[in-house]
């Protein structure tokens, strides 16, 4: 799958499409940006199977604002629509990669069922 630049016009279509979404939150003036970029883009064709997408915060505030993106460039994995991780910093290739390795390998009912448990205030101690 290619690299695709996500936009408010075709985020949710392309994040609900994809069943693991990798997203560097970023912008053209951010010096550590430039650095990840060519690592992100590296990576993404490892994986065809997975959709690598690329945010402006200068140009999709709203989409920055509604991942509470503090620092950038960040990083968030999303499968099957859920955030599952997030790492503000450049990510090295290698790190990357074995972040990819353990998205691809979690067992999503167990985090579906700790997320219903989390919200219903059963893990509340």
């Amino acid at each position: 799958m290619a690299l695709e630049n996500l936009t408010a016009e075709n985020f949710n279509k392309k994040v609900t499409s994809n069943d693991i979404v990798i997203i560097d939150f970023w912008a053209p003036w951010c010096g550590p940006c430039k650095q990840y970029g060519p690592i992100f883009e590296k990576v993404s064709g490892e994986y065809p199977d997975i959709l690598f997408g690329k945010v402006n915060t200068e140009e999709e505030q709203a989409i920055a604002s509604h991942f509470q993106i503090q620092s950038i460039p960040t990083t968030i994995i999303l499968r099957d629509n859920i955030a599952i991780f997030q790492q503000p910093g450049l990510l090295p290739e290698e790190g990357l990669k074995d972040v990819i390795r353990q998205v691809q390998e979690l067992d999503m009912d167990m985090v579906r069922k700790e997320i219903e448990k989390q919200q219903s205030g059963e893990g509340a101690q």
